[in-house]
């Protein structure tokens, strides 16, 4: 077989970007581009509140989905980002009409901006069981597992885990106590180890090993929580011996938003690898895929994560501010020049494991104002010239240390990891 590559598609039926691509596939997945609610016919948002918007986001998502040969039941994950927690009652009305019988796992969360001052922006994951090997079909027709277990929080809008290929997508966990419904008493701490302790029942529940995480996404409502988050964080990381022996922690992004569901202070995302595969994988290819964790000096390090964590064929990047490794302080000139230092970090991660900025798939930019992107943008174009990447764009209260930019990519990963020998 030859290699996998990086597979932009755009379709004039739904709006277009010139510096993203609307879905971007590698290898079994499809990163599709957060969609807003803009009618591709006038570029605008449509008129309405936050139900027309939603219901036209979908719209774009289901038209990308479909330009690709795929539906709407192909989607692993999905990820919604609103102004006003309490308008998601508006969203998951609109979402049951385009998932009326099937619900992918699901991230929420109130941001303080969006582009084009929209109200809701939806994204999504897509399985691509065809693979991206150019004529070659990989795998055939895999399956996609989902599953759910009462020792974790049940949602009727979400499926706790949906597994694909060497991926398990986990629904963002809050800290809800699965025995009440009910979000757990005490402060953050205890509400960050009741979000870890679901993640962890549904991982039991799948026979997937805590340390199999490759990714987490904290997503707070007050960055100073993050210090006792940590706490808590570090009794759950590393988990097993083998982890520890290696000092083994994901990569990591850290997000201050407005608000989460049931006004909790936290919440947690999870990506899981998922080494026997789903079937009809063939057996070499199912068993003892290694995670590959990587750090250079090069690039800033922090104790909480590593810097690029790969398995399979994705490499998984933590979030970068504009932070010289050498100072170990933000770079001076506001957001564009930290646009540029992240940015640099990033290639500096990327290439420690001999990989190029063109491997990248999904990149997901947070800015304090919106105002900045332009500048962001002029910095974005240097290192992604033609725009392939599918794209994230937030506009958040705080970022960690007051930076004004924060970004983190998903990068293919065209080797491989070898399996345990």
């Amino acid at each position: 077989m030859g290699d996998n590559v990086v597979l932009a598609r755009n379709t004039e039926d739904a709006p277009k970007c010139p510096l993203s691509s609307q879905t971007v596939a590698f290898s079994h997945y499809n990163n599709i581009s957060a969609q807003l609610g803009i009618d591709p016919a006038t570029g605008t948002l449509v008129e309405g509140g936050v139900l027309e918007q939603a219901a036209q986001a979908f719209e774009n998502l289901e038209t990308i989905v479909e330009s690709i040969g795929h539906g709407l039941n192909d989607v692993a994950r999905l990820t919604v980002f609103v102004k006003d927690i309490r308008d998601m009652d508006a969203v998951d009305e609109v979402q049951q009409v385009f998932f009326p019988t099937y619900a992918p796992a699901r991230t929420v969360a109130a941001v303080n901006d969006l582009p084009f001052g929209a109200a809701v922006q939806i994204e999504a994951l897509l399985t691509n069981g065809e693979g991206t090997i150019p004529g070659e079909p990989q795998a055939g027709d895999l399956l996609k597992y989902v599953n759910n277990t009462p020792n974790a929080p049940m949602s009727a809008m979400s499926t706790q885990t949906v597994a694909f290929s060497h991926y398990n997508n986990i629904s963002a966990q809050l800290p809800i106590d699965p025995v009440t419904g009910q979000v757990v008493e005490g402060g953050v701490k205890a509400q960050a180890a009741q979000c870890f302790k679901n993640v962890k029942a549904i991982l039991n529940s799948i026979d997937v090993p805590f340390d199999d995480i490759v990714k987490i996404t904290l997503f707070v409502r007050d960055l100073d929580d993050v210090a006792a988050i940590d706490e808590v964080y570090a009794t759950f990381f590393p988990d097993s011996a083998i982890a520890r022996a290696v000092a083994y922690v994901p990569a990591r992004t850290v997000v201050e938003v407005a608000d989460l569901p049931l006004h909790a202070r936290v919440q947690v995302e999870a990506v899981v690898s998922h080494g026997d595969g789903t079937p009809p994988q063939a057996v070499e290819d199912r068993h003892g895929l290694i995670l590959e964790a990587n750090n250079t000096d090069a690039a800033p390090r922090c104790a909480m994560s590593t810097q690029t964590v790969a398995f399979s064929h994705y490499n998984n990047i933590s979030a970068q501010l504009g932070i010289d490794p050498v100072t170990g302080a933000l770079v001076e000139g506001g957001a564009r020049a930290e646009a540029v230092q992240a940015l640099k970090n990033i290639k500096a991660i990327i290439e420690c494991v001999d990989h190029v900025m063109e491997d990248a798939v999904k990149v997901n930019i947070y800015v304090q104002d919106l105002a900045d992107m332009d500048a962001v943008n002029e910095a974005y174009r240097e290192f992604f010239p033609e725009g392939v990447p599918a794209r994230r764009v937030l506009g958040v209260n705080r970022l960690p240390l007051d930076a004004r930019v924060q970004i983190d990519a998903i990068f293919g990963n065209f080797e491989g990891t070898p399996p345990i020998a």
